[in-house]
């Protein structure tokens, strides 16, 4: 996009979708298409306010508008939630690299996420099922704190008619109306059968999930240089200037966010 990178251009929210009470999709306009690639981040930016990193939500087909799920969790987070359709915010990017999709033809793909996770994860959902004949299978296995988490509740029946596999679980639910599998998203395991040796796994969620959710691939059979991670923690400038997202070696903004397991797995602390 601009040559400067620090330098915002202009966009315009043009929609705005509650997804859950503390979460909701932005459909934003740039001025200049954002061509980026799923799993990049681009920077929200509130002028005036401040900003924060975040993964595009929607297909990398899509250029003209974008979206962005965002979940409030701080003092930016919280300005932005408050944006309507019609208001102005600023963007940079694209920013970081993204899933190498040249790795994943011809094989299973098996995508694990949690929570806000999806986020990400809905973009490179999307972008598969656009080219589905690429890939062997498609499957989803998403976990949520309670049935009221569920990011995307209304679009996972639509993603199963495109070519999915869907597996679903909350952590726990109260009220009797969640009909599907009760326990943390590793339970998903017991009901499919992963082809550990053909295929490549993508993980994306809170920083336990993470760790509990490779674990469990490790003990499935995958190898860690097919294990995919995206590692999207503390970074803020987004070009590897400040250094907040240090990671053994790496910068998660430059060298990332998206990492194979086997090239980080010996730092310590990469699930703090």
């Amino acid at each position: 996009m601009s040559k400067d990178p620090y330098r915002a251009i202009d966009a315009w929210i043009t929609g705005v979708i509650d997804e859950t009470p503390a979460i909701k999709t932005f459909v934003v306009k740039p001025e200049i298409p954002l061509k980026f690639r799923t799993g990049q981040f681009i920077q929200f930016t509130l002028y005036g306010e401040g900003e924060a990193p975040f993964t595009p939500s929607s297909s990398h087909f899509e250029a003209e508008k974008f979206e962005v799920t965002i979940m409030r969790a701080g003092r930016v987070t919280e300005k932005i939630h408050k944006l309507k359709q019609g208001d102005v915010i600023g963007i940079r990017g694209p920013l970081g690299n993204g899933y190498p999709l040249e790795e994943f033809e011809g094989k299973e793909i098996l995508i694990l996420g949690g929570g806000v996770g999806m986020a990400p994860l809905r973009s490179l959902l999307l972008t598969l099922l656009a080219e589905k004949e690429k890939y062997k299978k498609i499957s989803l296995l998403y976990g949520s704190k309670t049935p009221d988490d569920i990011v995307y509740k209304s679009q996972f029946d639509n993603w199963r008619k495109k070519g999915a596999e869907i597996f679903q679980s909350v952590d726990k639910c109260e009220t009797g109306e969640w009909k599907g599998k009760i326990g943390v998203v590793t339970c998903l395991f017991e009901d499919i059968k992963p082809n550990a040796e053909k295929g490549v796994a993508i993980v994306c969620g809170p920083p336990i999930m993470m760790k509990f959710g490779t674990l469990k691939l490790l003990e499935l059979g995958y190898s860690p240089d097919r294990i995919y991670l995206s590692m999207e923690k503390n970074m803020s400038c987004g070009i590897g200037k400040c250094g907040h997202c240090a990671l053994g070696k790496y910068f998660v903004c430059k060298d990332g966010p998206v990492f194979k397991y086997s090239e980080i797995k010996d730092i310590e602390g990469i699930w703090d």
